[in-house]
């Protein structure tokens, strides 16, 4: 059987590939796996769960609440909250493990079961595979006494919030809140964002304006949200805001948009946050850690300010793996994953949000102003369909090529050639001084790879 576990827990196309048949076994087989030292020790396994406002997390959820407390799991039920919600009252009520039911930036019609160790940490892959595994085996069936109970979590958003407003100065020197003076608009991209994001920009102090924040079931992510920008624009430059904040369907992500109505990504709120940190002396180690996708501007623009670079596969699991080996402060996506680990243990939109605004209101700097902080070099992908991916590496024209294209471009230019996990493809990337070089080489490129690694 093919893995189920993909780079962000269980997806499929909900009531197709995600059934409730599925929630409900890997739900039984998380409360052997994730609760096996509370059960050995006598106590009672308590478990977290949460979803995002998507129609089918409603059938979803009740199957896993149904898979736990048949199992012996105590379930505390927090309904439509954020992914990082999930993952702060996990560790917050010291809870066995979390449960996230989300298709983060995917459409209505999919979804998505994600975990959450003790700790409110990602499962390793090892962990994840044994959950598996625990599919074919025999689950628990406990009697009378000995099966969960199913507990509405009450305040589970109010703890959440009151963790975010920690996070930043309730007061600056001049004893304004932490966001007073500053416009924000906000947009939740009909998710699970859309209580919780305006209330919370609003108690630390900013006047706040909302787009994407009616979620129906159905609307998640549609032509709102992280991934359509163009009505945060608009709306920005339309309310004359200072700052436009645009979550995903379950708020872990976070871009932005300056006053001017340009998109400001995860690359350059990095560098905003990266910067700022280093000044303070909170970036421990001076390192900041990125995935291979992050833009050259973005590490040249560190190197200048003496801060090094830490990367990795694309994937924020991968993110999370160095900053915990290394005990680092910050990394991230280009995305706009963005985690800081003093106060998250996953990428959290909201809490990324509130300290780009944070560095706004207490430096006096437009968002324009402060993103000059790195230049973003123009970035070119293509995908090369129907090539033998895992020749890549070894094919000695493609790799003479990738040398001549990057002796060519020097230090004004990089190329990355990924092979995708699942399919056969290639993704070459090209980033150069201008968009006409990046695509020049990138095409270039990837005639070499069509021909060089085609199937015949």
């Amino acid at each position: 059987m093919s893995r189920l576990f993909g780079t962000d827990g269980v997806r499929g196309l909900a009531n197709d590939h995600l059934t409730v048949e599925l929630a409900m076994a890997l739900a039984q087989a998380a409360a052997v796996v994730l609760a096996r030292e509370t059960r050995e020790q006598g106590g009672r396994p308590v478990a977290v769960l949460a979803r995002d406002p998507r129609v089918s997390g409603e059938f979803l959820s009740a199957a896993v609440a149904a898979g736990l407390a048949s199992s012996g799991v105590h379930v505390l039920d927090a309904g439509v909250i954020p992914t990082p919600a999930a993952a702060f009252l996990t560790a917050d009520v010291n809870a066995d493990f979390g449960v996230m039911i989300s298709a983060s930036h995917n459409p209505a019609p999919d979804n998505g079961i994600k975990f959450f160790a003790r700790g409110g940490r990602k499962l390793p892959d090892e962990i994840e595979s044994e959950i598996e595994r625990q599919l074919d085996a025999e689950m628990l069936r406990p009697i009378g006494d000995g099966v969960g109970r199913i507990e509405r979590f009450a305040d589970a958003e109010d703890r959440y919030a009151l963790h975010l407003l920690s996070a930043v100065p309730s007061q600056r020197p001049d004893g304004k809140h932490a966001l007073a003076g500053l416009h924000i608009v906000i947009d939740a991209a009909n998710g699970a964002a859309s209580g919780v994001s305006p209330q919370v920009f609003t108690d630390a102090g900013a006047k706040v304006s909302v787009i994407g924040n009616e979620p129906d079931g159905l609307n998640i992510n549609d032509g709102v949200g992280s991934t359509h920008l163009a009505g945060l624009q608009e709306a920005v430059t339309r309310f004359g805001a200072d700052l436009g904040i645009a979550h995903d369907g379950d708020a872990d992500r976070c871009l932005a948009v300056d006053e001017t109505g340009a998109v400001v990504d995860g690359d350059q709120i990095m560098a905003i946050l990266a910067t700022a940190m280093h000044e303070h002396g909170q970036l421990t180690g001076d390192t900041l850690v990125v995935t291979v996708m992050s833009n050259l501007g973005l590490k040249l623009a560190m190197r200048e300010r003496g801060i090094k670079l830490i990367e990795t596969k694309v994937g924020d699991r991968y993110v999370l793996a160095e900053l915990n080996q290394h005990g680092l402060a910050l990394g991230g996506e280009q995305s706009g994953h963005v985690i800081i680990a003093e106060h998250a243990t996953t990428g959290d939109g909201l809490l990324t949000g509130l300290c780009l605004a944070s560095i706004m209101a207490s430096t006096g700097k437009r968002l324009s102003e402060l993103k000059q902080v790195m230049r973003v070099y123009p970035q070119v992908l293509i995908n090369v369909s129907g090539v033998h991916r895992e020749l890549c590496e070894s094919n000695q024209a493609v790799q003479d090529e990738v040398t001549k294209v990057s002796d060519e471009l020097g230090d004004t230019g990089r190329v990355l050639l990924r092979p995708s996990g699942t399919e056969p493809v290639v993704r070459v990337m090209v980033e150069a001084e201008t968009s006409e070089l990046a695509q020049q080489y990138a095409q270039r490129l990837a005639d070499v790879v069509s021909t060089e690694l085609a199937i015949s």
